[in-house]
């Protein structure tokens, strides 16, 4: 997976300089090129991908940042933690629209949380993390959070399995990676 990278946040002391020499479609292009470079005495097999924000997408919105990093080599796409499976949805729709998906794989990143305050602060302090104020107030609310997470995540999987263009799923844990299997068990996705 290669990214540019994200913004420092504010509160990290002392400031780091950032290094753009090269943006994700640029780093994409070089890495594709190592394995057909003849200067090398063995060619690496790279599986390489960039990330992608769901976002709203206009009717007539042309994902040319995508592909440009399909010509440039990129073969799958993960995406920024997105629980918004409404916007989700219809970023998907739209990027099957463009016929995109048939040029690579699309990988949806989910979160399993703990906790309310957990999933705020990953929303608020992460750039691009989508999550609803309505899966927050679930877990604020829940006798049992880290149940509320785990069927929250359960609920997120099989919805990611429904919409057409998504060829998996990547679930990031940060408090209980137990919780993990347990969500992909109870999803039952083998079955469907």
């Amino acid at each position: 997976l290669l990214v540019r990278g994200n913004r420092i946040p504010a509160y990290v002391k002392p400031r780091p300089t950032r290094v753009l020499d090269v943006n994700a479609t640029e780093l994409i292009t070089i890495a594709s090129s190592l394995k057909t470079d003849e200067r090398l005495h063995s060619f690496p097999d790279l599986f390489i991908g960039g990330s992608t924000v769901p976002h709203e997408p206009k009717a007539d919105w042309i994902p040319q940042k995508i592909l440009a990093r399909v010509d440039a080599g990129a073969r799958f796409l993960f995406t920024y933690t997105c629980m918004d499976i409404d916007l989700l949805r219809r970023y998907m729709k739209r990027l099957v629209a463009t016929q995109i998906t048939r040029r690579l794989t699309v990988v949806v990143s989910t979160a399993i949380f703990t906790s309310g305050s957990e999933a705020r602060w990953l929303r608020d302090n992460r750039p691009n993390v989508l999550v609803p104020d309505s899966l927050i107030q679930r877990l604020d609310h829940a006798s049992n959070p880290r149940d509320e997470g785990l069927a929250i995540c359960v609920e997120q999987l099989k919805a990611i399995a429904q919409i057409p263009g998504i060829s998996g799923a990547n679930i990031m844990a940060s408090q209980d990676l137990a919780l993990i299997p347990a969500a992909i068990d109870a999803a039952n996705l083998a079955e469907a």
